[in-house]
């Protein structure tokens, strides 16, 4: 029995869809943002991650649907999309004015952390063009009606961005939903991000109204607490002492809330440094209830950005080609868990890899 209704693969383009930005990251490696002389270049984004994973890790079809400034910035971004594999041809382009007054593309500047000192993100990325995207951008027929997909990715950080953000991403989940297309959002609070859009009241408003069109909700402890309103039972004001059964009550008023989730699944995470952590997931299935995955004590860290997404990204998977949430948990636990080893916002990881960890596979070299 199938997790999920999902259009066959063979009548659609695409089995993934991602909606949101693609930054320009500047990651100074083991060193400081702040001393740094040189950065190492790549590409991410909270959405954007997603679609890239399923493509690189999993080999699936994907595709982004985002905007960029047409500029040189501009052009190194796509150039990093089409080195991931993910489908560029949804990308609005926009006119540059030759200074960035109009509008800009997303930069990144990102630091791993380690030990007592945390990783930290400074982000610059004010009057962005996907921040000024409308949903009239977009032939949403054309993408979920005559090409087709299996499942429209989208979450928080995107909705965050501006007021016509939110409203294009509900046109996306809209037309995804007129065309039998799953949806997942990931909730992904940002604080700095609704600071200037209206706060926590206007975070939950968001959030509350998109939610009504999901089939399958992500996040974490903080996610599902900031965004939706959820407290978990029992967390300490640093969500640090965090137990399965407070999870498992703040899925079930999220369930009962919105009667359309048919899945949702949350990432456990304790930090006990920068560079180790005690991490697992659950998931509840409308049908199957609820589980955990492995849980695994003292995981080491390279870089904990783009952990979550990688969860979801195996969580996808698992419910695009398993029977069973408890796989499809473990899979997004496993992946999540993977990509943490590895620097960037975007996973390194083959579906190899990710099966070993999964069968509880060591970490002895392979020769």
């Amino acid at each position: 029995m199938s997790l999920i209704e999902l259009r066959p693969a063979d009548e659609v383009r695409y089995d993934v869809v991602s909606l949101g930005e693609v930054m320009l990251r500047l990651d100074p490696g083991e060193g400081r943002i702040r001393t740094a002389r040189q950065f190492r270049a790549s590409e991410g984004g909270g959405e954007y991650n997603v679609a890239r994973g399923m493509r690189r890790a999993f080999g699936k079809r994907s595709a982004i649907v985002t905007a960029l400034v047409k500029d040189e910035v501009g052009r190194l971004v796509e150039d990093l999309i089409l080195n991931g594999g993910v489908d560029p041809q949804w990308i609005k382009w926009v006119e540059s004015d030759g200074y960035g007054g109009k509008a800009r593309n997303g930069l990144n500047f990102t630091e791993r952390g380690f030990g007592i000192r945390g990783a930290v993100g400074t982000s610059d990325r004010g009057h962005t063009a996907i921040s000024q995207m409308r949903p009239e951008d977009v032939d949403w027929d054309k993408l979920f009606g005559e090409y087709g997909a299996r499942w429209l990715h989208t979450g928080g950080i995107y909705a965050a961005l501006s007021e016509q953000s939110a409203e294009t991403a509900k046109a996306a989940m809209e037309a995804a939903k007129k065309y039998g297309t799953i949806v997942s959002y990931d909730l992904n609070y940002r604080p700095s991000l609704w600071k200037a859009h209206g706060g926590l009241d206007e975070c939950r408003r968001v959030n509350r109204e998109l939610a009504k069109y999901v089939d399958v909700m992500i996040g974490n402890e903080e996610d599902f607490t900031a965004s939706l309103g959820f407290e978990i039972e029992g967390a300490s004001e640093n969500l640090d002492n965090l137990e399965v059964e407070s999870f498992r009550k703040m899925i079930e008023l999220a369930s009962a809330d919105f009667p359309n989730f048919q899945i949702i699944g949350t990432t456990m995470r304790e930090v006990i440094t920068a560079s180790n952590n005690n991490w697992s997931a659950v998931a509840w299935h409308k049908d199957q209830g609820f589980v955990k995955a492995t849980q695994r004590d003292g995981l080491e860290i390279m870089d904990r950005v783009g952990g979550g997404d990688s969860f979801a990204t195996g969580l996808i998977y698992g419910i695009l080609e398993k029977d069973s949430i408890q796989e499809a948990v473990e899979y997004g636990a496993a992946h999540g868990a993977l990509a943490m080893t590895t620097p960037g916002d975007t996973t390194m990881a083959s579906l190899e890899e990710i099966e070993r960890v999964v069968a509880g596979g060591s970490a002895r070299v392979q020769r």
